[in-house]
């Protein structure tokens, strides 16, 4: 689990295929500190499980899920992604819980100023998943905790403050680049407990009859 307060922007250095599993290899400094073979990283969001440590970098392998799914399939040498460590038990959870389980990419529809501090995001949320998404809610955007400003027709506009802006890879960012997104797990664990009931109201209208 983790919390989408991101510890800094690494840089991935390079990405090898072997036998048909990729690698990657990521430039990072404060989130290897304390790290160790078999910890879980979240990389622009996705979880990812450290197999290698070799000096200022750490390694791991991609799924084919994760290549297909994730941005991470397509980001290359030197782009910079996001990087937290995962929780531990009586962290301060700043932002909100992240699984790091990407549930959809979406390009970064508009990105620009607005005032001499702000700047504003949109993108666009896929219809199967816009229910799970509402307006001062939060949303994962590449391993990022973020607010949910406006809502309309699926269009999600965000408002990121200096301080966000300075320590994510998002200064590094422009419209067109893919970005991971993960949906508050809160509003599908609704869903499915609402979901449960109603099959079970259901079977037992079914069952007197």
């Amino acid at each position: 689990m983790f919390s989408g307060i991101i510890e800094e922007a690494g840089r991935i250095r390079g990405k090898s295929v072997r036998a048909g599993i990729w690698t990657v290899e990521i430039e990072a400094q404060k989130i290897l500190e304390g790290t160790k073979k078999g910890d879980s990283i979240s990389v622009n969001g996705a979880c990812l499980t450290v197999e290698k440590l070799t000096g200022g970098t750490f390694s791991a392998s991609l799924s084919r899920q994760t290549m297909e799914e994730t941005s991470l399939g397509s980001a290359g040498t030197g782009a910079f992604v996001n990087l937290e460590r995962a929780l531990k038990m009586g962290d301060r959870i700043g932002g909100h819980l992240l699984t790091g389980h990407i549930d959809f990419k979406t390009p970064l529809k508009s990105f620009y100023k607005k005032g001499r501090d702000s700047v504003i995001m949109g993108f666009n949320v896929p219809p199967a998943f816009r229910k799970y998404v509402v307006q001062r809610g939060s949303i994962g955007v590449d391993g990022l905790s973020l607010t949910v400003a406006e809502l309309k027709n699926g269009d999600v506009r965000i408002f990121l403050i200096p301080h966000t802006m300075e320590n994510t890879n998002l200064k590094y960012r422009k419209t067109g680049d893919i970005l991971n997104i993960e949906v508050d797990m809160t509003a599908k664990q609704v869903e499915k407990i609402l979901s449960s009931r109603e099959e079970e109201v259901s079977r037992t209208d079914w069952d007197g009859e």
